[in-house]
């Protein structure tokens, strides 16, 4: 694979640190602050939702410019949010850094996802696609416990300090090793919208938002099922969830592989194993040992779709193939959203700690249900041997 790959998996590494490793630090900064959890718990949702609104709005706005200088301007945004956050004096500056640091999260992921599948053949690029997102997932296992680590032995503001440096890190990787092309779309922001005209498009974003939005609710509460159900001290917890994390990075790559072997085949059998997995986890929950497995099967499964997701899309938006990635990174966090809601629904009903799995497993059915609506109405999808090598490459932007 070309180095260029490694360069984007660094700066997704990044961008992986600062959404999740806040919230090993919410005492901290609450502590420091002021202000209770709860308040210091709106540094997430907040950068949560200015990735949804920037995947869209930072992607059009770049659209007309060369990939390679709009990847480089992404993180110069993202290396002065952190710098805010590592210097603010105040909350409400903190929260300003999140929003700017958010603000290039999914214009990253989406043109980065672009760039990725132009670096090698039509029938890796799913493979491709998913080196750039393990910086992501290797985030979740390596980056965010050291990063907790690291804020509690020596304050919070120093692991901002710390991923503004991979920031720095990031940007000297993809200035050396991208190569530098002058594409750039002829057409008007408003002619590339319509795209979003596409029947597949839309169908396409829902089966992000159902399929990977189920893993998330089940996990944003996955806390409370292991120590309220399966037994787990709270110590227990973060090593666990390194557990979780190992199965995000294998799933994420094999996820890739198969995807590049068959995208339409692999993406309905991962998401409905995962429907699958969630019922199992739910139902076994109370035994330790099934519940290592659990986590570990969840997170495999889970981000086993993202490659697949996000090559899909791509294929029905090849006249604007950065906006359509970047809509797509819009509609993983509309789905981490939906999937925490309504698991949060279920827990406020009184339906126990296990809920959430079970809000998970049926948000995934319904995600697998989009997905099959929408091969039935592409026709003949599901049998192809090879999906990528019958459909165009994504235009260049």
């Amino acid at each position: 694979m070309p180095a260029a790959l490694y360069a984007l998996a660094l700066g997704g590494f990044g961008i992986g640190l600062t959404e999740f490793v806040i919230m090993g630090l919410l005492p901290e900064v609450a502590a420091d602050f002021g202000v209770t959890e709860p308040v210091a718990g709106y540094l997430i949702s907040g950068y949560a939702l200015s990735v949804a609104v920037g995947a869209i709005a930072m992607t059009a706005a770049l659209s007309r410019m060369p990939r390679k200088r709009a990847l480089l301007l992404l993180m110069v945004l993202f290396i002065v949010g952190n710098l805010l956050c590592a210097v603010a004096p105040t909350y409400g500056m903190t929260m300003v850094g999140r929003v700017v640091a958010a603000l290039c999260h999914g214009a990253f992921f989406g043109i980065g996802a672009v760039v990725a599948a132009d670096l090698v053949p039509a029938n890796r690029r799913a493979a491709a696609i998913s080196i750039m997102f393990a910086g992501l997932t290797v985030a979740n296992v390596a980056g965010v416990p050291l990063g907790t680590f690291l804020g509690q032995a020596a304050g919070w503001r120093a692991t901002f300090w710390a991923v503004t440096a991979v920031g720095v890190l990031g940007i000297v990787g993809i200035a050396v090793l991208v190569p530098r092309t002058e594409h750039r779309s002829a057409r008007s922001v408003l002619a590339e919208f319509r795209i979003f005209r596409g029947r597949q498009v839309w169908l396409s974003m829902a089966v992000t938002v159902l399929g990977y939005g189920g893993m998330f609710g089940a996990f944003s509460y996955i806390a409370f099922t292991l120590t309220e159900v399966s037994g787990f001290s709270s110590a227990a917890v973060p090593w666990l969830l390194v557990v979780f994390g190992v199965g995000t990075v294998t799933g994420n790559v094999l996820g890739g592989r198969a995807a590049d072997r068959h995208l339409v085949r692999a993406l309905v059998t991962v998401i409905a194993v995962l429907a699958v997995v969630l019922v199992l986890f739910a139902l076994t929950a109370q035994s330790k040992v099934a519940t290592v497995v659990g986590l570990l099967l969840m997170g495999g499964f889970g981000f086993a779709t993202v490659p697949a997701l996000q090559t899909r899309i791509m294929r029905y938006t090849d006249a604007a193939p950065t906006l359509g990635s970047g809509a797509n990174i819009a509609a993983f966090n509309v789905g981490n959203a939906f999937g925490a809601w309504a698991a949060g629904l279920a827990l406020a009903a009184g339906a126990g700690y296990t809920s959430p799995l079970w809000v998970g497993a049926v948000v995934t059915v319904a995600g697998l249900g989009v997905l099959l609506v929408a091969v039935r109405t592409r026709g003949g999808e599901l049998a192809r041997p090879r999906d990528a090598e019958h459909e165009p490459a994504p235009a260049a932007v």
